[in-house]
């Protein structure tokens, strides 16, 4: 029975397939770090510690920092959304692979099983500090879950609502003791190419790590 057991689980995890695979993120557990202690230590960080991971914990918290459902009974996220239209698709880049985050069921599925961080940080302007860094979140929306109901007017909206998404990404950082920086100069066609997105445009991105202070 017990073998069983781990055999349904895994079952259930993979999804019919490693390629489709579901990981489930463990509890948000709060740091309890003080927002104006947050804010005011918030720094851009360019230099990363190579080769250093974050944990299940971290990821956690980050993610759910930026997309997050914190309203179980209305769905309502981390990050104000216009109508709650919630056009925001996070992409993770890892050693392991990319993920795209899943705010309903807080969990990852694996997109690709392929370290992007190096492509990404070409696509970034050759800014290759990017690379370093433990995981790259690039932040994309699907402009028409907004647009379709407030026309050109969403754009604008969307374009405010990656700005909280990524202020609270920011600042999470900071309470895990991580850094991070806002990326605004990108390839777009080749951020694309290289997650190999369809109806996602990339809007910001957003590597996280720990600071190499030497």
């Amino acid at each position: 029975m017990k073998y069983l057991a781990i055999y349904l689980i895994m079952a259930i995890i993979t999804m019919s397939g490693a390629d489709n695979m579901v990981i489930k993120l463990p509890e948000a557990n709060f740091t309890n770090r003080s927002i104006e202690e947050c804010i005011a230590q918030r720094r851009s960080v360019r230099s990363y510690k190579k080769n250093t991971g974050l944990s299940e914990d971290q990821l956690s918290l980050l993610l759910w920092s930026a997309q997050g459902i914190t309203d179980q009974a209305r769905g309502f996220r981390a990050a104000p959304s216009a109508g709650a239209t919630y056009p925001l698709e996070l992409f993770i880049a890892k050693k392991d692979g990319l993920y795209r985050y899943i705010p309903e069921s807080h969990s990852l599925k694996i997109e690709k099983k392929k370290d992007l961080r190096k492509s990404i940080a070409g696509a970034a302007l050759n800014q290759m500090f990017i690379a370093d860094a433990s995981i790259v979140i690039v932040i994309t929306a699907v402009f028409e879950r907004t647009t379709n109901r407030y026309g050109e007017r969403g754009a604008q909206y969307i374009n405010n609502e990656v700005g909280h998404c990524a202020q609270n990404l920011h600042l999470e950082a900071v309470a895990l003791g991580l850094g991070s920086v806002p990326i605004g100069a990108f390839d777009e066609d080749k951020v694309k190419q290289t997650l190999e997105l369809n109806e996602e445009f990339p809007l910001y991105i957003v590597p996280v790590g720990y600071e190499n202070k030497q």
